[in-house]
């Protein structure tokens, strides 16, 4: 099969955008028709695929996934704990980042309690350092049913996977999404880099699971770059998209 008519039945067929390695993006360099489109491609050359980059060859920006989960996968936030130190490490995570991405159920636990918190004099030292970082960051929350948001927030009604293509390609830090629901869309369509679980030692026994009810195409391998614990028995683990 030729590389331009593996081409062809790539673009036809791709219906979730990534990226494209050097020797397709010189190809697409000499063909402007075909320049905006960004796909995954799996053709047999010597071509490496340089993940998260445009077809110039320009660093993206990561989507990081973070969440507080149990030992036995539970996510509801009323099943974990959050003490000096975890706020701490989120806080510093929200400062390596620039955007917020949310949906409306999570914007709501997280808006208007932590700006409440950052006018609140008698917080500790942590939870004002928290609130003030979170309360700063711009966000995005996707819904269809809020009517408006406070301060730098912003509401989108568009595409998931459009409006986030489109930030991936902006100029910035990195892109956080908290919550379960808009997460889990984000990694059926193959666009979370990043994922930071914050394993509690809890076992809930009831609550919400990660990823239930998640529908991926293919076994999603990850790689262990960077785990860190901390005095509560909680430890935070990094893993990368390979």
């Amino acid at each position: 099969m030729s590389l331009i008519y593996s081409m062809r039945l790539c673009l036809i067929n791709a219906e979730v955008p990534l990226f494209i390695g050097a020797s397709i993006r010189n190809f697409l360099d000499k063909n402007e028709g075909l320049q905006a489109v960004f796909v995954r491609v799996k053709l047999k050359t010597n071509a490496k695929f340089e993940d998260n980059q445009d077809l110039k060859g320009n660093q993206m920006r990561n989507v990081i996934f973070a969440i507080n989960i149990t030992i036995d996968g539970c996510c509801d936030h009323t099943k974990t704990i959050a003490d000096e130190e975890l706020l701490e490490y989120y806080t510093q995570l929200i400062r390596d980042g620039d955007l917020l991405v949310y949906g409306r159920k999570t914007y709501q636990l997280m808006v208007p309690y932590w700006p409440d918190v950052a006018k609140d004099q008698s917080t500790t030292k942590a939870e004002k350092e928290f609130a003030r970082t979170f309360d700063s960051i711009n966000k995005i929350v996707f819904s269809r049913s809020l009517d408006s948001a406070e301060g730098n927030t912003r509401i989108v009604r568009t595409k998931l996977q459009d409006e986030i293509l489109k930030l991936k390609q902006e100029p910035g830090k990195n892109i956080l999404v908290g919550g379960v629901n808009i997460p889990s869309q984000l990694i059926e369509l193959g666009l979370v880099d990043e994922y930071r679980f914050v394993v509690q030692p809890i076992l809930a026994g009831e609550g919400r699971r990660l990823l239930e009810g998640v529908s991926l195409p293919e076994k999603l391998q990850l790689k262990l770059v960077e785990s860190k614990p901390f005095k509560s028995g909680c430890v935070a683990l990094r893993y990368l998209k390979q």
